[in-house]
C-alpha cells in the first residue's frame, strides 16, 4: 500500500479528485490517500494557503496528487505551485501532449513530451526597481550548469527508457548568449552520451512556429523555465487543451502530479468538471511507481470511453454527460 498525499484544491478540485480516486480504486490501485489542504479556500479557513501540516505530510510521504489551486491575493505567495516546486526542488516539469480519440483538434498523431526546467530562469523572482518613480524595473534570469544538467539528462533518460527517437532542445542562444547559451552548450555535451537518440536544437520563436506547422516532427522537448511554460501550454492546445493533458513535477526525492488547468469556480458543484487532466497526471504517478500495466489499463479504458461512449463524457470534450457519468463509464470498463 502506497501512501500518497492528496490535495483536492479549489473550485472543481474536490469533484475531479473524487472522480480520479474513484477510478484508481476501481482499477485496483493499492493507494492509501493522505488528505491535505492548500489553496484559497484553505487560506480563508486558516489564514495560511499552504499549512505546515501539508508541508509536513509531503516531507514524510514524498508523493503528491494535487488538484487545481487558486493562490489568494495578498497571502504572501506569488504562486502556491511555485512554492511547492521550490520547497521540494521539483526541477523536472514533464508535460505530455498526445492526440486522443474523438477530441476536436485540427492535428492528428501528435505525441510530444515536454521537459521544462522548473526552478530557475525568470521564475526565481529576482526583480527590483532601477527607478520606481520612472517605473523602470529589472528581472534577472538564472541558469546554472547543475540545474541544466539535471533537466537535460532527465529528458534523455526518459527518451532512452521509453524508446523515443529524438530530443529537441529549445533556446534563445542567439540573443541570450550567456544563459540559454549555457543551456545549449550543456545540451550538446549530454547528447554525446546518448548516441542512439537524435539531437537537435531550435530557437524558441522558430520552435513555436514549427509546433503549429507540423507538431508530428517532435518527440521529446527540453527547455528552460519560461520557454517551457509557454510551449507546454501550446502543446496542450494541439491536442485539445489543458483539460486533457497531465503534468508531473519530479525531483530527486519527491514528486508532485497535478492538473495544470484552473480551478474553474464558475462551474464548481454543477457536475460539469472534466477529470481527464488530473486522471492522466495520476497515470503518470502510477508510472513513477512502476505500475505501468495498471496505468495502461486505465488509459485504455479512457480511450474507449472517448471513442465509443461519447455521450457519457462532459460537454467540454464533446459529450452530453456529467463528471459522474464519465467517471462511471470508465469504472464500468475497468470492472470487466
Amino acid at each position: 500500500m502506497q501512501n500518497i498525499v492528496l490535495i483536492p484544491g479549489d473550485g472543481i478540485g474536490k469533484e475531479i479528485t473524487e472522480a480520479v480516486t474513484t477510478i484508481l480504486d476501481a482499477a485496483g490501485a493499492k493507494i492509501n490517500w493522505i488528505p491535505c489542504e492548500a489553496g484559497e479556500a484553505t487560506f480563508k479557513k486558516t489564514g495560511n494557503p499552504l499549512p505546515d501540516e501539508t508541508i509536513t505530510a509531503i516531507e514524510k510521504h514524498r508523493i503528491v496528487l494535487k488538484g487545481p489551486l487558486t493562490t489568494p491575493v495578498g497571502a504572501g505567495f506569488r504562486s502556491i505551485n511555485v512554492a511547492l516546486r521550490q520547497k521540494f526542488n521539483l526541477y523536472s516539469n514533464i508535460r505530455p501532449a498526445k492526440s486522443l480519440p474523438n477530441i476536436d483538434s485540427p492535428f492528428r498523431a501528435v505525441d510530444i513530451v515536454l521537459f521544462r526546467e522548473n526552478t530557475q530562469g525568470l521564475y526565481i523572482g529576482k526583480e527590483h526597481w532601477v527607478d520606481e518613480e520612472k517605473k523602470h524595473a529589472e528581472s534577472i534570469a538564472v541558469v546554472t550548469r547543475d540545474a541544466s544538467e539535471k533537466i537535460i539528462t532527465a529528458a534523455f533518460e526518459y527518451a532512452r527508457k521509453n524508446k523515443r527517437q529524438k530530443v529537441t532542445l529549445v533556446h534563445k542562444a542567439n540573443i541570450l548568449k550567456l544563459t540559454t547559451g549555457l543551456f545549449l552548450e550543456i545540451g550538446g555535451e549530454i547528447a554525446k552520451k546518448y548516441p542512439e537518440i537524435e539531437f537537435q536544437d531550435l530557437i524558441v520563436d522558430n520552435m513555436a512556429m514549427q509546433m503549429v506547422l507540423r507538431p508530428q516532427q517532435f518527440d521529446v522537448i527540453v527547455t528552460t523555465n519560461l520557454f517551457g511554460d509557454i510551449l507546454s501550454d501550446l502543446a496542450s492546445g494541439l491536442v485539445g487543451g489543458l483539460g486533457v493533458t497531465g503534468a508531473a513535477n519530479i525531483g530527486d526525492t519527491a514528486a508532485m502530479f497535478e492538473a495544470v488547468h484552473g480551478s474553474a469556480p464558475d462551474i464548481a458543484g454543477q457536475g460539469k468538471a472534466n477529470p481527464t487532466a488530473l486522471l492522466f497526471s495520476a497515470l503518470m504517478m502510477l508510472e513513477y511507481l512502476d505500475e505501468y500495466k495498471l496505468a495502461e489499463r486505465i488509459r485504455s479504458a479512457v480511450y474507449t470511453v472517448l471513442q465509443d461512449h461519447k455521450n457519457e463524457c462532459t460537454a467540454d470534450i464533446g459529450g452530453e454527460g456529467t463528471t459522474k457519468t464519465y467517471t462511471d463509464a470508465i469504472c464500468e470498463l475497468l470492472s470487466y
